[in-house]
C-alpha cells in the first residue's frame, strides 16, 4: 500500500515530489462530487497506480508510473474534466 505524506501539518505540506509522485493544485472543486470527478479523470491516465484527493486544500497526490504518465498528461485531465490544475507548490 502507497504511504503519502501527512497532510495536517508541515512536513506534510503539498509540493512536487520525487520521480513517481505529483502533487497538482485543482481550481474550481467546491464537493464532494468534483473530488470524485477529479480522482476518477486521475485515475484513468496510463501509469497512474494511486490517486488521493482532497477538498480542503483543493490538491490531488498522485502516485505514477514516471516512465508512462506526464505532468501534461495529468494537468490534461484533470483540466478535461472542467478542474484546472498546476503543479503544487509550498
Amino acid at each position: 500500500m502507497l504511504k503519502y505524506p501527512d497532510m495536517t501539518g508541515e512536513q506534510g505540506r503539498w509540493a512536487a515530489m520525487a520521480k513517481g509522485h505529483v502533487a497538482l493544485s485543482i481550481t474550481g472543486m467546491t464537493c464532494g462530487h468534483c473530488v470524485a470527478a477529479v480522482k476518477k479523470a486521475l485515475a484513468a491516465v496510463p501509469g497512474v497506480e494511486a490517486v488521493e484527493v482532497t477538498l480542503s486544500p483543493p490538491r490531488a497526490m498522485v502516485a505514477c508510473d514516471s516512465s508512462r504518465t506526464t505532468l501534461e498528461m495529468l494537468l490534461k485531465a484533470t483540466e478535461e474534466e472542467g478542474y484546472p490544475s498546476s503543479p503544487a507548490t509550498g
